[in-house]
């Protein structure tokens, strides 16, 4: 097969996955987000009795705008949660919260793979940026150094996507633990909550297998040109 439809394919099928993904935790948050916790708790209520049961009384726990921007931020120690899961008592913001928390206990237990992320952050921030300017530089005046310079920076991307996957799977295996431990969900609803945390993981997989199909994408176009 020609390697500019092999390209091509390589495309399309980064697009589909992309959409696929976001699409499914789109669909499943919204499904669990309409279904209330029977012991009432938020977000918020949440987040801080995990990790005051982890021995994490220093962190904070803020809400911030938009819809699914939760994170946890090691720099000053706080798990910000978006503003629908701050407030409010359903099976998806237990879920979200308890799996941010899992990231400070993470931060609190030295988690190897998290030190590894942040380590590789500027890095990557670096090279996804400077990697397409040496791609685009390196074509146009037929360096093909440059190229590869530019396709390792995009291999760098795809490294970061593939560290990226242990935390996030961590992070959420940890929070269920809480949710067990501290019986914030009921069974039935624990069910709901870990298929929120499924559907969240998976759009971790979708970005480092596109990250993946774009460095073999830009592999198979310029080894064709040098030929």
């Amino acid at each position: 097969m020609d390697t500019y439809v092999i390209g091509w394919i390589l495309i399309g099928a980064s697009v589909i996955l992309s959409l696929l993904s976001r699409w499914y935790i789109n669909h499943t948050y919204n499904k669990y987000a309409k279904v209330y916790c029977e012991n009432g708790v938020n977000g918020a209520e949440t987040a801080r009795r995990i990790l005051d049961n982890n021995g994490l009384q220093g962190d904070t726990v803020n809400s911030v705008a938009g819809t699914l921007t939760d994170h946890y931020n090691p720099k000053d120690k706080s798990v910000n949660l978006s503003e629908k899961i701050y407030t409010e008592r359903s099976v998806a913001s237990v879920a979200i919260a308890a799996h941010e928390c899992g990231h400070a206990i993470q931060d609190g237990n030295g988690y190897f793979f998290l030190r590894l992320r942040h380590a590789m952050v500027p890095v990557t921030n670096i090279a996804s940026y400077a990697g397409y300017f040496a791609i685009m530089i390196g074509a146009f005046a037929s360096l093909f150094n440059l190229i590869m310079i530019g396709i390792a920076c995009e291999f760098l991307i795809f490294l970061f996507q593939v560290v990226t996957l242990p935390v996030e799977f961590n992070a959420s295996s940890r929070g269920l633990a809480q949710i067990k431990q501290l019986g914030l969900l009921g069974p039935n609803e624990y069910k709901g909550g870990r298929k929120v945390l499924i559907a969240a993981a998976l759009t971790y997989v979708a970005a480092a297998t596109t990250a993946l199909m774009q460095v073999i994408r830009l592999l198979l176009i310029f080894a064709r040109r040098r030929d």
